[in-house]
């Protein structure tokens, strides 16, 4: 039987659909790329990040029973975690935002008893579902170590849907690891919905655990996919100075440069805060590349606030920034909140600040034009090897799929 994954939203998300599609793959079923083919079974991964996000993902559930009568039609994810009281979906099995590691069962349920199956469940006291993947191509590969966040940004809608935070065990990170390490994977990509929170259910820290991957043998690079700013404790930092093999690449989310829009959104912490946090980290890697999040046209955000961010970006020096505008979710605070800001500012806001990041990646790249950097290869196309730096920076050059 042939099967066929949509997925809209996060890496997490991304990560959960190729858990899936493990699962699938090992059951024997085969998996189609292109939508447009025939499947036995179609899978919607959806996202509920914003109102827009749900329409997107309602829009291809009907478009998928449309080209796929006959499959078996798998809505899962955050839109059906958050829709679950008026949900009317014309979908044959319905998950929310756990069990997905129990798709083969569900199938075969399904099959056999072709009742439409409804399987949502509140998150507030979930446990941690455990997930592995074991079909990566490539050097890099992904270990999922936490899920849910406690934060309630008051745009985010994500505690409500993910459930609160909680963590794989220690050990199994780390056999995880170890095994991929031994399958000749050389870098490890450590995510979560709230990564740097990893461990707070048991007791232990996100530093904890990095002290314990740092001796795997043979593991070249540990890359976390997201940190908050608060979560850069001393611990952490001495781990920034003395591990090499933590890469020279943060992504820390900034969200707003204008501390009124800050504390409206109910973040943790100041401009003054972050920009302190970013210089002790410079202070230890010198050319480190330190991407962000920034959202523009916040309830209430005025030009002045923009400019304030904008002021702020330029003092953080980031490599690259990734812009959104904002966008009401219900269910939030900052959806009901006055001030709301149209559409036209929040597109001239957007370009403006892509214009930035534009200027700021080139700036960062050319530090590095005339030097020899290390590549970890990922792909292989046309003869030639694509790869990322230590840094993130993507290079190409003539190789042979043999040395992936």
């Amino acid at each position: 039987m042939k099967f066929y994954i949509y997925t809209l939203g996060c890496k997490v998300n991304t990560y959960e659909s190729n858990v899936m599609r493990d699962l699938l793959l090992n059951e024997g079923y085969q998996e189609i790329v292109n939508k447009e083919e025939d499947a036995d079974i179609v899978i919607v991964n959806t996202c509920s990040v914003t109102n827009i996000a749900d329409k997107k993902s309602i829009k291809m559930v009907h478009q998928m029973r449309k080209n796929h009568p006959n499959a078996i039609l798998i809505v899962a994810g955050c839109m059906t975690q958050n829709k679950k009281e008026q949900i009317g979906l014309d979908a044959d099995i319905i998950l929310g935002n756990r069990f997905k590691s129990k798709i083969i069962e569900y199938i075969k349920d399904f099959k056999q008893n072709k009742k439409q199956i409804y399987a949502i469940e509140e998150m507030n006291k979930v446990k941690f579902e455990p997930m592995i993947l074991n079909n990566f191509q490539g050097t890099r590969a992904f270990v999922k170590i936490q899920d849910g966040c406690n934060n309630f940004c008051s745009y985010c809608i994500i505690p409500y849907v993910r459930g609160n935070v909680r963590s794989k065990e220690l050990t199994s990170v780390l056999e995880e690891v170890e095994q991929l390490v031994k399958e000749g994977k050389k870098e490890i990509v450590l995510t979560g919905i709230h990564t740097g929170n990893y461990g707070r259910d048991l007791g232990i820290s996100l530093s904890y655990l990095l002290k314990k991957l740092v001796t795997i043998e043979n593991l070249k690079r540990i890359r976390i996919s997201s940190i908050e700013i608060t979560e850069l404790d001393d611990e952490f930092m001495e781990l920034l100075k003395n591990e090499k093999i933590i890469v020279d690449h943060m992504h820390i989310p900034l969200q707003s440069g204008s501390d009124k829009i800050l504390k409206l959104m109910n973040r943790k912490y100041d401009k003054a805060y972050f920009i302190d946090k970013l210089e002790q980290i410079r202070q230890i890697r010198e050319n480190i590349s330190i991407t962000t999040d920034v959202i523009v046209g916040f309830p209430n955000e005025t030009l002045e606030d923009f400019l304030e961010c904008i002021d702020t970006i330029k003092q953080c020096h980031f490599t690259k920034i990734h812009v959104f505008p904002y966008s009401k979710r219900e269910g939030t605070k900052a959806a009901s909140m006055d001030g709301q800001i149209d559409t036209n500012t929040k597109k001239e806001r957007v370009k403006k600040l892509l214009e930035l990041s534009e200027e700021l990646e080139k700036e960062y790249m050319e530090k590095f034009v005339g030097q020899i950097v290390e590549v970890l290869p990922e792909v292989e196309k046309n003869g030639f090897l694509i790869g990322h730096t230590g840094n993130y920076l993507q290079l190409k050059y003539k190789g042979d799929k043999k040395d992936l």
